[in-house]
């Protein structure tokens, strides 16, 4: 678990003068966070138009919704994705200090960036629970915290939904994906989450919230098990995407 005296560290850092932890540049007390302006206008952020289903950018110039041919080709459990940045540079950076090398004081950029994109882009008249993607016990035993659960708390705080950690569970530990293309994630991913009070799920309308989206495999293993108890609807939201699956 993450203590106390970590997160007192971590928010200590961002009160007091420190450089950029990208750049090493120092920051002017007017900054926020441990990133400088200059590296923050480096982040990649998603614009439309994007496919409506995944949120994967398209560079051409469409006018309305539309999906994209790796969607079509899939049968996806979730209704809609959004992800805020691409998963590159600034962005990427940030999510795997804060995720393998704890350090807390990237938090509030990774939920600022995400925030930024629900605001913009989540229909929240049509959001009952946020529901973040679950570790297994002991990953999150070895890594002190779950990152979608920092997240999922800080999207509902920001807009006033509840947030439901405990209804979804997952079950197996399962070997890193970081190798595998999505194939070979499904096959790793089955049977790996479950949500065993089905009255906590039915008729709700999900919002499902994770780090990074790659290729969905494992959101739409969770989406799976959220429909089949009984969800009305899923959609997704992410800090990043791949942009290529």
């Amino acid at each position: 678990m993450v203590t106390a005296k970590e997160w007192i560290g971590a928010a200590t850092d961002l009160l007091y003068p420190r450089n950029c932890q990208l750049c090493c540049q120092s920051l002017s007390p007017q900054e926020r966070g441990v990133i400088c302006a200059a590296c923050l206008e480096l982040v990649p952020w998603i614009k439309p138009p994007f496919c409506s289903r995944c949120g994967l950018p398209f560079s051409g110039a469409l006018d309305g919704a539309f999906e994209c041919g790796y969607c079509r080709e899939l049968e996806l459990h979730f209704s809609r994705g959004v992800a805020a940045c691409l998963a590159r540079g600034v962005v990427l950076h940030a999510i795997h200090e804060f995720k393998y090398h704890r350090k807390l004081y990237f938090g509030p950029h990774l939920a600022e960036w995400i925030v930024t994109a629900a605001r913009e882009y989540v229909p929240w008249n049509a959001v009952d629970v946020v529901v973040p993607v679950p570790l297994h016990p002991r990953k999150k035993r070895e890594r002190g915290f779950n990152q979608a659960e920092y997240l999922a708390e800080k999207v509902g705080e920001a807009f006033g939904v509840p947030v439901m950690k405990r209804g979804l569970r997952r079950l197996r530990d399962t070997p890193t994906q970081t190798r595998l293309d999505r194939e070979q994630r499904v096959k790793n991913l089955e049977g790996a989450f479950d949500a065993p009070d089905k009255t906590l799920w039915k008729g709700r309308h999900v919002l499902l919230v994770d780090d990074v989206f790659t290729t969905g495999a494992t959101l739409d293993a969770c989406a799976r098990v959220l429909r089949r108890a009984g969800a009305a609807d899923v959609c997704v939201l992410t800090v990043a995407r791949a942009a290529f699956v």
